[in-house]
């Protein structure tokens, strides 16, 4: 059924082949082929030229790389995601999530500065992500405010 709404749009061809590799990536990421889906995500960036949706491409290809445990190049993914649109409460949120764990695996591995570094960055976008995002991330806001790695007053 997309297709044929696709094939009736009036947009650019390149952009309508880039749509529907985007939608089947979709489709093999929710079917859990994550190879898959990657391969279809790269297809629709080679053709997409809206930053809004390649930024959303992008960004699912970072869950993917997170999900597979591949921070770096999430993160890197995540970065590549915001460069194309700002707005994406959701990528500094996930940035945020490994920034914390690798500061909750510094101080378990007794590295005091290390764990600080690492829990002021996800300070750092997790404040970014409530101000684009305001009540969207409770959780997130609450450790901020408690943690006292934030000026609550800004957020709340």
């Amino acid at each position: 059924m997309a297709e044929l709404i696709v094939k009736v749009m009036p947009i650019d061809e390149k952009e309508k082949k880039a749509y529907l590799y985007y939608r089947e990536g979709l489709s093999a990421q929710d079917r859990g082929d994550y190879s898959e889906a990657l391969e279809f995500y790269e297809e629709s960036l080679s053709l997409e030229s809206n930053a809004v949706d390649r930024s959303e491409t992008l960004k699912n290809m970072a869950i993917i790389y997170m999900s597979n445990g591949d921070e770096d190049r999430a993160l890197e993914t995540y970065s590549k995601s915001l460069d194309e649109n700002p707005k994406q409460p959701s990528c500094l949120k996930n940035m945020g999530l490994i920034y914390e764990k690798r500061g909750r695996l510094a101080y378990q591995a007794g590295k005091q500065d290390e764990g600080d570094i690492w829990l002021d960055r996800a300070a750092e976008v997790w404040t970014k992500a409530v101000r684009l995002y305001p009540g969207g991330y409770l959780d997130i806001e609450n450790w901020l405010k408690t943690s006292g790695r934030s000026n609550v007053d800004t957020l709340f």
